[in-house]
């Protein structure tokens, strides 16, 4: 009876990838997206070694652009959302320049962490450290930690600084 069960191989995804079984670019691009949001520069990327013809790889992007599957907008809230937390405006921003995306949606998304980047350094720092430093030593580990994070300057010295002052 074993061998019945065998017999069924070419039901398994294994077998038919092994039979030469080829993923479509849209497929890949899809199975990215599902993922996590790209950025059309991002696929661009990651598929340019499987397209086998040119204009392939920008004719299936195309595709997934108008039926909004890549949307740029949503790949900068998807950054900030998820980043935002740990990191200050201009490392996010680093990230979505990575990305390939447009400069005005990149400024816009920068413009509007500045107004929470004192808060959310503090929770940052309050999460690491807790504690005022001790020494100067203390505090230029706590500096650097939280400017390696991308936080603004002029916000860290207010974070270490007036450490003592939080709750």
């Amino acid at each position: 009876m074993t061998h019945d069960v065998d017999s069924n191989e070419d039901l398994k995804p294994k077998a038919k990838r092994a039979k030469g079984f080829q993923i479509s670019l849209k497929g890949r691009a899809l199975r990215l997206l599902s993922q996590r949001e790209h950025s059309r520069f991002e696929l661009e990327r990651k598929l340019k070694p499987f397209e086998e013809t040119p204009g392939e790889l920008a004719e299936a992007l195309d595709f997934l652009q108008a039926k909004d599957f890549i949307n740029e907008q949503r790949v900068v809230e998807s950054v900030v959302n998820s980043r935002s937390r740990k990191l200050g405006a201009s490392r996010v921003r680093q990230e979505l320049q990575a990305k390939g995306l447009p400069v005005e949606a990149i400024a816009e998304a920068v413009q509007e962490m500045r107004s929470t980047e004192l808060e959310r350094a503090r929770e940052v720092w309050r999460k690491k450290f807790g504690e005022p430093p001790v020494d100067q030593a203390g505090r230029v580990k706590q500096v650097r930690f939280l400017v390696s994070r991308g936080f603004a300057p002029e916000v860290v010295k207010r974070v270490v600084a007036g450490a003592d002052d939080l709750e």
